[in-house]
């Protein structure tokens, strides 16, 4: 029989490759060493394959549609409720198959290698901010126990610090004061390190024209541009810019039943980076409010006014996802007015 579709269920060393007829039999579901996998397919040439969107599935992609397959990358969530029986490889892949016929499925394509390297960028940059937040805290934590508090922010605990480490009143004791130092000095690293990714990001926006596009925007920085173009690309797997912010989880929580209709909080689905920095650009948008004339400003400010800052913000953040969505599916500059 004729295979229509290959499942892949990804690994390091060994792929699970299962093939289906298009009455959804399985023709063959077998373990393939990764050297060998290409080889297997090239026997089924131009064929849809079907994975699961993990750790090693752009690649994949990649290589799969340079030698003309269709690719389909699928949520994994989305793929667990077809597995039948107990959870092994040849189970997996065949619900990957399954999961790929219905005729709703969301799919995503590979990422290029150009988004590759910005949201590299980006993955390095949110995990050296974790680290410095956790250094921070543990620092101030460390100097409750000596009986001193300082007040909020960053950047006042690093002013503060060299007068606490020179003052000899104070109850912190030389070994104190020397693990301190150490702290503070991983502290300058991290900064340093997060400077330098910085200045790739910016260099990755002003290079990348879909991503200078999007800097037009009031409330999108270079780290929210590229960003977007790194994990959306293109936008072409949405149906519309309201599918793109439902995507982002930025609408509300539904729990329907008998005609009635009750609306929660929003479902936070999604990509939690990108929802956040949406999130950050809108407040930083509802700062600026008194010295805004343009027109996204005073819908914000009519928002604010009606419904409070908070869900303001979320509701900021929706607008730009949709903005962001237009201009990345038409290939479109931003319109002001």
């Amino acid at each position: 029989m004729n295979i229509t579709l290959i499942g892949l269920d990804l690994a390091k060393n060994v792929i699970q490759v299962c093939g289906v007829n298009q009455a959804g039999k399985a023709i063959f579901n077998r373990k393939v060493t990764r050297h060998k996998v290409l080889e297997l397919l090239s026997q089924y040439p131009q064929v849809p394959i079907a994975m699961e969107a993990c750790s090693g599935s752009n690649y994949w992609g990649r290589t799969l549609q340079q030698r003309g397959h269709p690719v389909m990358l699928l949520p994994p969530q989305h793929v667990k409720p077809f597995v039948k029986g107990n959870k092994n490889d040849r189970n997996d892949a065949f619900a990957i198959c399954e999961a790929a016929w219905r005729p709703n499925m969301t799919f995503v394509q590979p990422r290029t290698l150009e988004q590759t390297d910005i949201s590299l960028a980006h993955r390095l940059r949110e995990r050296r901010v974790g680290e410095r937040t956790r250094l921070i805290n543990q620092l101030r934590g460390l100097l409750n126990e000596y009986g001193i508090v300082l007040a909020g922010g960053k950047e006042n605990l690093k002013q503060a610090m060299p007068l606490l480490l020179e003052d000899a009143s104070n109850e912190l004791t030389p070994r104190a004061r020397a693990c301190c130092q150490d702290m503070m000095e991983e502290w300058r690293q991290l900064d340093e390190a997060i400077r330098r990714l910085d200045k790739d990001i910016e260099q990755q926006c002003r290079d990348n024209e879909a991503c200078a596009r999007l800097t037009d925007i009031r409330g999108v920085g270079a780290v929210t541009a590229t960003a977007m173009v790194a994990f959306v690309g293109n936008g072409s797997q949405y149906r519309n810019a309201r599918h793109f912010s439902a995507n982002l989880g930025l609408v509300p929580k539904e729990h329907s039943s008998g005609g009635k209709q009750k609306l929660g909080s929003i479902t936070k689905r999604g990509n939690g980076y990108l929802r956040k920095l949406l999130i950050q650009g809108a407040w930083s948008i509802i700062r600026h409010l008194n010295k805004a004339t343009d027109r996204f400003s005073l819908w914000v400010k009519q928002l604010v006014e009606r419904r409070g800052k908070q869900r303001a913000a979320v509701a900021t953040a929706n607008k730009l996802a949709r903005i962001i969505w237009v201009m990345l599916f038409r290939q479109e500059h931003y319109r002001a007015a």
